[in-house]
């Protein structure tokens, strides 16, 4: 009973699979693998690197890149509160705003201690 519920499933499952394995290993039987003095180069944004490419980034670009990541995943949580604003109640509303409040708060003191600056 259980298998033959779930047999196209499962048969869906191995094809996926199947396909999977395929589409990533034919393109490497069949690339070429020439390596070349700019492919093996390392890039810095459109410029020449100045240094080692195994030489210490600035903090900075940590910093900024996880900033980006908190205030992008907590920007996210306003789309299913958009999508459902016509069945919510006061309380999702007020929570809702003083997660926003929290939020500028956040950005405005990451803002004021100069993290977001490139100097």
């Amino acid at each position: 009973m259980f298998l033959s519920n779930f047999c196209s499933l499962f048969i869906f499952l191995i094809i996926c699979a199947i396909l999977g394995v395929i589409i990533f290993f034919i393109p490497y039987l069949f690339a070429l693998k020439v390596d070349d003095k700019e492919k093996l180069s390392a890039y810095e944004c459109g410029f020449n690197p100045f240094e080692d490419s195994r030489s210490e980034f600035d903090v900075k670009f940590y910093l900024v890149g996880i900033l980006f990541i908190i205030f992008d995943l907590e920007l996210s949580f306003l789309f299913p509160f958009a999508m459902c604003l016509d069945e919510i109640t006061t309380a999702g509303v007020v929570s809702m705003y003083i997660f926003l409040i929290v939020l500028t708060v956040g950005f405005y003191y990451e803002w004021k201690k100069g993290a977001l600056d490139w100097s």
